[in-house]
């Protein structure tokens, strides 16, 4: 076909109100994921470890101030996702991201998108067996199990669930978030019933003078608040999970502007709330990065199993976590895979419509995990961590720039904007992609292990630029 006739083919399509590009990879997939499977696997990549786990330390180390970087980061994760959404009612694709950088940055872009967001979700499943492994141990009749068995039994289990089929993974998801926002709902109504009857915690008066009378919002100064940050991103780093899920969905036009409006008011109630709350009950310096924040006030006000309760709701959002990831990564790697920029095995489809091929992929570097879970337990989580960082904002970067590309796309008048948008374009684009780039800063300030993962990024640009040639032979451009 001519360039001529290929551009009157996409005036027509124009007209026809249908988009002009259509990706191979989005054929085969059954439409089993149903709104309130959408609506909690939007809460459930709001709310992860981060927040049952990690806000401990953070809370330490930064004080009240950790709300205010909830808040900051939440917003930033919000306009990602609402640009996600916006590029997913322009076509729906499993493909996601992905998919949108083929159409507006051609296989190169789409390349990179695809082993960045990889490279985030084989990390990031490390991280969640390795915590699963920990977690297990809380009680003692697991503790003689050694850590790479429990990894290894947990992996088992969420691969042979993704296996079967999307519907089993997207009720798994479904029970999942609703234990996370269950625990978060009763725990804050104990705290407002704390701070409503003045009762005291471990001796201490509750309320906001336990802000006030120590340090205020910024008792360390600001500095730990912006060095948290890159920590608090991580706490977000399933929210686009909602854009893949799109291309599996019965009516995305309808179910998901609601799932993805939703989740600024969620972060807004469980994060910023959640903080606030943890600061009126005890004075920062109480918690600490060893104990999740919910267990350290509910074990001080004597709550009988605090601990093992809570420990696992943990253990949950970390096996919820790599659910989402074996789940995402077989659909992107599938993607890729029809054009040729994944090994062609990824691209294998089961009967029940599973992208096997993907999955079975990442499983294998989660398994990977399950060595280094072996090899270095107490290391591990820290590992593997800041790579999955680098990778949550590169994915977070690519789709706010397929977005302005979109947005440029429209302006020319090649493409029309559904009523769904993105605020503030081209605008919002280019300050979160700055604010993306400060986070990189902040990583190289901290020191450390996430210095020395910005130290590598040379490293992973080579391994893209090797991996880009090698598989540029089979490749089939789709643009």
């Amino acid at each position: 076909m001519s360039e001529q006739s290929l551009r009157q083919e996409d005036r027509q399509q124009q007209q026809a109100g249908t988009p002009a590009h259509v990706d191979a990879g989005d054929a085969g997939y059954s439409k089993s994921l149903k709104a309130r499977h959408v609506n909690m696997i939007a809460i459930g990549g709001a709310i992860g470890t981060g927040l049952f786990l990690g806000a401990g330390g953070r809370l330490k180390d930064a004080g009240p101030s950790l709300a205010v970087a909830y808040a900051v980061c939440g917003i930033f994760a919000f306009l990602v996702v609402r640009a996600l959404g916006e590029l997913v009612l322009h076509r729906p694709s499993s493909g996601a991201f992905v998919s949108y950088a083929r159409e507006f940055l051609g296989e190169k872009g789409a390349f990179v998108a695809g082993w960045m967001y990889f490279l985030n979700w084989a990390t990031t499943g490390v991280a969640d067996i390795t915590a699963v492994a920990t977690y297990t141990h809380y009680w003692g009749m697991f503790t003689e199990i050694p850590q790479w068995v429990i990894a290894l039994i947990a992996l088992a289990v969420v691969l042979t669930v993704n296996l079967i089929s999307v519907k089993i993974f997207g009720e798994l998801e479904f029970w999942f978030a609703i234990v996370k926002v269950g625990a978060l709902v009763v725990f804050m109504a104990i705290g407002i019933f704390l701070l409503v009857t003045r009762e005291q915690v471990a001796g201490t008066d509750t309320g906001p003078s336990l802000i006030t009378d120590h340090g205020g919002i910024f008792p360390h100064g600001a500095l730990p608040m912006l060095l948290v940050i890159q920590g608090v991103v991580f706490a977000y780093a399933s929210v686009e999970l909602v854009g893949v899920a799109a291309g599996e969905t019965e009516n995305p036009e309808k179910i998901m502007p609601k799932a993805i409006n939703s989740i600024m008011w969620r972060v807004a109630l469980f994060y910023v709330g959640s903080v606030v709350l943890l600061s009126m009950l005890l004075p920062s310096d109480s918690y600490s990065g060893d104990q999740s924040p919910f267990v350290t006030v509910l074990s001080k006000i004597g709550v009988p199993a605090a601990g093992g309760v809570m420990n696992l709701v943990v253990l949950t959002a970390a096996m919820s976590s790599l659910n989402s990831g074996l789940y995402s990564t077989g659909r992107i790697l599938r993607s890729m895979a029809m054009s040729g920029s994944a090994p062609k095995f990824t691209g294998a489809m089961s009967r029940t419509h599973v992208p096997y091929g993907g999955i079975l992929l990442t499983s294998f570097f989660c398994v990977l995990g399950v060595g280094l879970n072996y090899v270095v337990p107490s290391k591990a989580f820290e590992i593997v961590l800041n790579f999955a960082a680098i990778g949550i904002l590169s994915t977070w970067a690519m789709i706010m720039l397929c977005h302005l590309l979109f947005w440029r796309r429209a302006q020319e008048g090649r493409v029309t904007r559904p009523g769904y948008r993105l605020p503030g374009s081209p605008y919002t684009e280019i300050v979160t992609l700055g604010f993306l780039a400060s986070v990189l800063v902040l990583m190289w300030a901290d020191g450390g292990p996430s210095r020395l993962t910005i130290m590598a990024l040379p490293a992973i640009l080579a391994a893209l630029v090797i991996g880009w040639y090698a598989a540029r032979s089979r490749m089939k451009d789709s643009r």
